[in-house]
């Protein structure tokens, strides 16, 4: 039981200290579906953090060792491996040990595989040629440099062949005839002014009414007047 003391100090260095501490490469820059410049996505070869022999290494370098690998399992994003392994963890360390030695490479390569599966998705010829010449070779070597570096190249050659889309070109736009309102025409004469080209206006509503009126005032004036007038003759002539 005394192991168990060191044990947990190990395993807490696991989770403190990278995975692989080397040297930090800067990988130049590739390009995505969209053919858009992005940061590359490097996958890990878990085969450079098995630097311990599995068959005399002690119980605790073991477990160490497949939580190495369980972290780089899961910065990749991979799909069977990371539960595998925390299946074994789970379990004996026999049981670990020999996962260890014997399938842990296999979970890994199918995982590299699905990885380049997904590729293809939306791919164009080249990426298409590169992937299925990677899958039909099947070695973990094969699915590294492709991932890493291949699928960028041949996305590169892809992005390079398409059209460069050229602007189209817009109808220029002509003045739309604007409708203006017709001036309104006012008379040339007023309506108290006399002559006039084509005369004044005629009088029509209430002031016909008052000149209508005024004359027929004017007319029985001039009939009584004059019927007074003949009653004066007849009385002078008498």
């Amino acid at each position: 039981m005394r192991w168990k003391i060191p044990a947990g100090g190990l395993m807490a260095l696991v989770f403190l200290i990278p995975a692989a501490p080397a040297v930090a490469q800067t990988e130049p820059p590739g390009l995505n579906e969209a053919c858009q410049t992005v940061e590359r996505k490097v996958y890990k070869d878990i085969r450079e953090l098995v630097t311990i022999d599995l068959g005399t290494a002690t119980n605790v370098e073991v477990r160490v060792l497949a939580n190495q690998i369980l972290a780089a399992a899961n910065a990749d994003s991979l799909s069977i491996s990371p539960r595998v392994i925390q299946e074994r963890l789970d379990g004996t360390a026999d049981d670990l040990r020999e996962f260890l030695k014997a399938d842990v490479q296999k979970a890994w390569s199918t995982d590299l595989r699905i990885t380049v599966v997904r590729t293809l998705t939306g791919a164009d010829t080249n990426v298409k040629a590169a992937a299925r010449k990677v899958l039909d070779n099947g070695a973990i070597d094969a699915y590294l440099a492709y991932l890493n570096n291949g699928l960028y190249a041949a996305r590169a050659l892809d992005c390079a062949s398409q059209p460069t889309p050229t602007p189209t070109s817009q109808p220029t736009p002509t003045p739309s005839a604007t409708t203006t309102a017709a001036p309104i025409p006012t008379s040339s004469a007023s309506l108290d002014a006399p002559g006039g080209e084509g005369g004044g206006l005629p009088v029509t509503g209430a002031e016909t009414a008052t000149v209508a009126g005024i004359g027929g005032a004017l007319l029985l004036l001039g009939w009584a007047g004059y019927l007074i007038g003949r009653r004066r003759r007849s009385r002078f002539v008498a």
